[in-house]
């Protein structure tokens, strides 16, 4: 008995601990978009409030749909919350089979396509081609740098511009990789002209994020693109520009967001004004996403980041198969799930927020 009260209160005391910082980057959101906008109407904060406790049981999911309302200036039913996603739907729908996802050296077993720029692997001491042959230290180099002076190395468990690191030809030292820890050498992507016109310096990526359905069907349930700023050698979630883009059409919207929510209707830094710029081979890019969540589809919800390259080709630079991210998703674009029925799975981990 003592056991058990022990258990469910290690479970209350991470559940408190999630909860508490997820809701409070909803918060600090919600405050940053009132400082632009004015005070969110309070029947949309009280509707917010109502509709978490009735729809999800528990009125502390509603943050995160008062920020969405004040992001869209009402309140649309389907919505799910953030909080409610990564503390209810990941581990029902997901279990660990998305957290694959982190381990990078997977990618070639379980895709087996050439979308993934990757060269080689590297883990547990070993280097390994993107065919699982070892490769010894001392002929990594040769390999990785055949086609390019450039690469860069991934991090297992990177995430948000984490864990990335950039290796020149020219310096190149390979016990400095293995101190990296385990990962993936890709090749540097030159993307496509019409990112570089937005912002040169850094490669922008695409957040495709696609569902499988209980009859088995992919679906894309939103899309957004990245862009980093002039003093970033890559994206990253703290300082990025994130600009919806129409899943019909393959054109971005008017306004994009900086990482505060405020929104813009151009680059920062190079003035492009993002109205009426339509992303190039659009269509491949939702026929990749499709096809891939098809060959994983234990992890019913994932976040694939791709580019079109200077060739007009789809990379995918990386698939996000745990907690990738929906907020931003729902407050622009959704509700994205509603179809879905994930807003009475935690009946099912009801242990969670008990």
């Amino acid at each position: 008995m003592i056991r058990k009260i022990a258990k469910k209160l290690v479970k209350r005391y991470w559940s408190y601990e999630y909860h508490n910082k997820f809701n409070g980057s909803a918060v600090n959101i919600l405050r940053n978009i009132e400082s632009i906008k004015g005070k969110t109407n309070p029947k949309l904060i009280k509707l917010s409030n109502e509709y978490a406790n009735d729809v999800f049981g528990w009125k502390g999911y509603g943050p995160w749909l008062s920020v969405y309302s004040a992001v869209c200036g009402s309140f649309k039913e389907g919505w799910i919350p953030d909080n409610y996603y990564g503390r209810i739907v990941v581990p029902t729908l997901k279990g660990d089979y998305g957290k694959v996802a982190n381990l990078k050296s997977f990618n070639s077993k379980i895709f087996k396509r050439d979308v993934f720029p990757d060269l080689a692997y590297y883990a547990n001491g070993l280097f390994f081609s993107a065919d699982y042959e070892i490769i010894s230290p001392e002929k990594i180099k040769e390999i990785v740098f055949k086609h390019s002076n450039r690469i860069v190395f991934k991090s297992d468990n990177s995430a948000q511009g984490r864990g990335i690191s950039f290796l020149e030809k020219s310096s190149f030292d390979v016990n400095k990789v293995k101190m990296l820890g385990n990962g993936v050498i890709q090749d540097y992507i030159s993307q496509h002209a019409f990112f570089n016109e937005l912002m040169p310096n850094s490669v922008a990526t695409m957040r495709f994020t696609t569902t499988i359905d209980d009859s088995g069907n992919s679906v894309v349930r939103a899309c957004y693109l990245r862009v980093g700023r002039s003093a970033d050698t890559h994206v990253k979630s703290d300082s990025h520009i994130m600009i919806p883009i129409n899943l019909r059409t393959g054109e971005l919207y008017e306004q994009g967001f900086t990482p505060k929510w405020t929104t813009t209707d151009r680059h920062p830094d190079t003035g492009i004004l993002f109205e009426r710029k339509t992303i190039p081979n659009f269509t491949k890019c939702l026929s990749t996403a499709l096809e891939l969540h098809k060959l994983i589809p234990q992890a019913r919800c994932i976040g694939w980041d791709m580019i079109v390259d200077e060739n007009n080709d789809v990379k995918i630079m990386e698939w996000n198969g745990n907690h990738n991210g929906i907020k931003f998703s729902e407050a622009t674009q959704g509700p994205c799930f509603s179809d879905m029925h994930w807003e009475t799975l935690w009946r099912e981990q009801r242990s969670l927020i008990d």
